[in-house]
Order: structure tokens, then sequence, then C-alpha cells
């Protein structure tokens, strides 16, 4: 039985089938199956999909989704679906939509009432997570950060006081910067780890505190290649007063100023989630102060 024949309905399935990230043995049989028997292969870059095809003997028909096509072609896609051929969406490598194309195409699919079903295998971020030795009952994806300096730190102090795992992707000729912008915002003593060419020859995974991290890269020009990810630990919340987040000093502050003590730190554990007794003392300490 093939794909197409097992569906209910008129219109084709799409498929979102992940591929492998480095080593091709990591392969799903199920991915091989549907790469095979789809109508279509929907390929962030054809040239990069047809080795990968070539390699596991696929003659399945490619066409390109890519960032800068997939708004405009998107709709040869949805009408080869609707008109009953199966279409599978690979990336160039590990799971699509995941900092890669695809978004728009599956978001229409769904839309025009077309069976998207999800073919899962490798992902670099779960696998750098499943190996790190950092937290892993919960974790933020950030994906990549802004080239720029003032950019990427910017957006690092808007995950400075996250207390689950957090989880990049960097480009390798931005991973030393990136560190570094790490090490600045966070602090040196925060553990890292780098996980680069995951599944590849040189694979690498070293966990060092920031500062020992980023001085580790910069003397290795080796490890300022490939694909990179990198997982730092969450904001390790502090005790006593120290507790109190930025932000919620800073709602702390803005009530005393026109509420009486009591009413401002009950008004703030409100809004803030902290608790009432930790404000009202953050809030005598700073009457003290005056």
């Amino acid at each position: 039985m093939t794909l197409s024949s097992a569906q209910s309905s008129a219109a084709g399935t799409l498929y979102v089938v992940a591929t492998p990230i480095g080593n091709l043995d990591d392969i799903t049989a199920r991915a091989l199956r549907v790469l095979r028997e789809v109508s279509l292969i929907a390929a962030e870059d054809t040239r990069h999909s047809a080795r990968l095809m070539q390699h596991f003997g696929i003659g399945t028909p490619l066409a390109a989704c890519h960032e800068h096509n997939e708004r405009e072609q998107g709709s040869h896609f949805i009408a080869r679906l609707l008109s009953g051929a199966d279409v599978a969406l690979i990336s160039d490598a590990g799971t699509p939509l995941i900092s890669d194309p695809g978004y728009h195409l599956v978001r229409n699919a769904r839309a025009a009432g077309i069976q998207v079903v999800p073919v899962p295998g490798p992902s670099a971020l779960i696998t750098a997570l499943s190996a790190a030795g950092l937290p892993s009952d919960r974790f933020i994806f950030e994906g990549f950060l802004p080239a720029k300096t003032a950019g990427r730190r910017a957006r690092l102090e808007q995950v400075k006081e996250e207390p689950r795992t957090l989880i990049f992707y960097e480009a390798p000729h931005r991973i030393l910067e990136c560190l570094e912008d790490m090490q600045l915002v966070f602090g040196g003593e925060r553990l890292a780890l780098l996980a680069r060419e995951l599944t590849k020859t040189f694979e690498t995974l070293k966990g060092l505190p920031l500062s020992e991290l980023a001085t580790w890269v910069a003397a290795d020009p080796n490890q300022q290649r490939g694909e990179c990810v990198v997982l730092v630990a969450g904001w390790p919340a502090p005790e006593g007063e120290e507790a109190l987040s930025v932000e919620a000093l800073r709602v702390l502050d803005l009530l005393l100023q026109d509420l009486p003590l009591k009413r401002a730190a009950a008004l703030a554990a409100e809004i803030t989630g902290v608790r009432k007794n930790l404000l009202y003392q953050a809030a005598l300490d700073r009457q003290k102060d005056v």
C-alpha cells in the first residue's frame, strides 16, 4: 500500500521529515520509506539534498523550499497537495522548521485542511542537550542570536535571569564573539557547553565555565569551525533579598513613590509573583537607605 492510497481524503499529505545532522546512519527507516514514496520533496537546498538522495538511491523529484522563496512558492506545493500528491518537507539537516524554513508551508497546509504528519528524527538541539549534563527537565531554545554585537548582548540580557537551561545555535565565525558576550552578560562562572560538529568525525562536546570555555575556543582555531550548539546553565536564583529580580525591584520602587510601604509591597507581590514578606523587607531596607 502506498502512502497516498492510505489517505481517506482526496488531498495528499505533507510529511515533515527529519534528516541526519551529520552521520547518515541516523536516518530512520520510516524517513527513507516516506522519501521514496512521496511524489515530491520540498528541500531547503536541492543540491545539498540531491547528494543525500543519491546516497540512499532515492529518485523522488526535488523542488526548492527555502527562506527566500517559501512564501512565493508555497502555493505551488499546496496546489500539488490539494491535487492528491504527497509531499515531503526536508531541510539541509535535522528537523525542518527548527531554525530552518518550512513554517509558512506547514501553516498554509494546515489552513487548507491538508494533513501534516511529522516523521521524527535528528535535531541538533536535543542531541546536544542529551549529552550536556545540564538540567534537561526544563529548557528554552533561542535559536541564532543576532549577528551584531549590540543586538546579541541585548538578547542575552533578556534571558540573563532565565532559570531554565538555555540553548543557542551559532555560526562558527561568530562562536568566539558569542562566548565572550555570554561571559560578559552571564558572568564567567556560569557553566556552559559547546557542542560542535555533532555526529560528525570531529564531534566535540566541551563543558566549562564560560570564562574558561571562551579561552579554550580562542586558543584552538579548530573549535571555531563547523556547526555549533551552545548550552548555558540557567540562572541560579540567589536567596534572601538577592532573590529579587531587577524587574521585581523596579516594580516595587515605582509603587513606593505613590503608596504606603505595606500596600506597595502587597501590590508588587500580586504583580510579580514574589513573596510579599520578601518585598516588604526589601522596601524597609530601601527606606533605611534614604
